[in-house]
């Protein structure tokens, strides 16, 4: 089992239950929700239109479950957590970027591009997890790697210390 690093724990938890909760919710969501939804991401997605609105709203829902979910368990380990949410608020940002009326054209939000915008901190906290474990791992393999020349070079003092000792013992005797 990967033991958490706890650095992540507060972006783990507010992220996972926050899409969770979002999928929970699409996951009993009406026929004029799906449609909606349906509508909204086809106009950006092209590929989704030929899928069925209320299927369309369950899959969403699935993979924000998901999504969520891989956050909040705490044997999957960071890199994976970050990639999966790294890759969900790449298609969230994506419907932000490429529908008309979400942003003044210098990509700060309007009003109706608020709520959608929001998801530029998944973005950021997806990039931290991937990026910030391998720093660390890499912060551990240089603390481990300084451990072991100091405890070589205490070993070769040792060395030579028992040799200075050894030689002029042999030079009090001669």
């Amino acid at each position: 089992m990967t033991s958490v690093d706890l650095a992540q724990v507060p972006q783990r938890l507010a992220t996972g239950a926050f899409i969770l909760n979002s999928g929970l919710q699409k996951w009993s969501g009406d026929e004029e929700t799906a449609a909606g939804l349906h509508g909204f991401a086809s106009g950006t997605y092209p590929f989704l239109k030929d899928m069925d609105p209320p299927t369309f709203l369950k899959a969403l829902a699935v993979g924000e479950m998901a999504v969520g979910a891989t956050l909040l368990a705490p044997f999957v380990p960071g890199r994976l957590a970050g990639a999966a949410l790294t890759g969900f608020s790449a298609g969230m940002l994506g419907l932000y970027l490429r529908t008309p009326g979400m942003h003044d054209g210098n990509f700060r939000p309007t009003q109706q591009g608020t709520p959608i915008a929001k998801d530029i901190w998944m973005m950021g906290i997806g990039a931290a997890l991937l990026l910030g474990n391998g720093q660390r791992r890499a912060e551990k393999k240089a603390t481990k790697n300084a451990e072991k020349a100091v405890r070589k070079a205490e070993k070769r003092a040792a060395q030579a210390e028992a040799k200075v000792e050894k030689k002029a013992a042999q030079l009090a005797r001669d």
